[in-house]
């Protein structure tokens, strides 16, 4: 049997999370919840510092999904169990059922948390099987937007100074979190945003704006290039701005192809 003491739980939607939590608490007394995650990013760094027995991840998160989260997880917290919480319909439900990962169907119900529990302290082995996760996250990546999902964004409204500027959201470099604010930089300049990171997310192109720091999103498209130092820590050059920008060491892996 295997011997699981610690987890991370990451959902956004703060009653949920919280109702898990209880759940879990009621269902694995000896199970230590290190940390309860809002967003994908905070659930990498959290992945990345308490390298946990075993992570529940909502796979619709602001910013980085669970989806992408689990991906990232393979290298900066491999021998996590990963549990997907989802409230997708039967057509992914069936991709789990034929895969080696576990998953939990909201609203999350007891029995069913027992049983996927049971699956964990039964399983030997402290590793995901890498290829069962690769194929469900393929196969669950190229699944439909759910209906009522908001198209990214275009256009942008920001102020500068007394100015207020419409950016086009393909000319943004990165975007950078200032309190409640955001900061915008193009080529050309800066500007703030009145939204605050967390709520812009969700809005962007995922296949274009990348989270690689609890406070940065870059555009891909304005990448010139990184460079990896001897501690794992990343450094982004840009196309058309002077500055480098910081990855932080859990979100290296979204450039291992590049």
């Amino acid at each position: 049997m295997a011997d699981l003491r610690t987890c991370i739980v990451a959902e956004d939607e703060t009653i949920l999370r919280h109702a898990l939590v209880a759940e879990l608490r009621r269902a694995w007394p000896a199970l230590q919840v290190v940390a309860e995650c809002e967003d994908g990013a905070s659930a990498v760094e959290a992945l990345a510092e308490h390298q946990p027995d075993v992570a529940f991840l909502d796979i619709r998160m602001p910013g980085l999904s669970g989806l992408e989260v689990a991906a990232l997880a393979a290298e900066a917290s491999p021998r996590t169990r990963i549990v997907f919480v989802t409230a997708y319909d039967q057509y992914a439900i069936d991709a789990f059922e034929r895969g080696a990962i576990d998953y939990l169907l909201k609203p999350v119900k007891p029995e069913r948390l027992d049983a996927t529990v049971a699956r964990l302290q039964a399983q030997e082995s402290s590793n995901n099987d890498a290829a069962s996760l690769a194929a469900l996250l393929d196969k669950l990546g190229a699944l439909p937007k759910p209906a009522g999902a908001v198209e990214p964004l275009t256009w942008l409204t920001a102020s500068a100074g007394r100015e207020t500027k419409l950016i086009l959201v393909d000319d943004v470099a990165y975007f950078q979190a200032d309190n409640k604010y955001t900061t915008v930089v193009t080529a050309d300049g800066e500007a703030l945003l009145r939204t605050s990171l967390r709520e812009l997310l969700p809005r962007l192109d995922a296949a274009n704006f990348k989270q690689i720091h609890r406070s940065t999103i870059v555009n891909l498209k304005a990448v010139a290039g990184i460079v990896r130092d001897e501690n794992g820590r990343g450094t982004v050059r840009l196309k058309q701005r002077p500055e480098t920008l910081t990855v932080s060491v859990p979100f290296m892996a979204l450039f291992k192809n590049m």
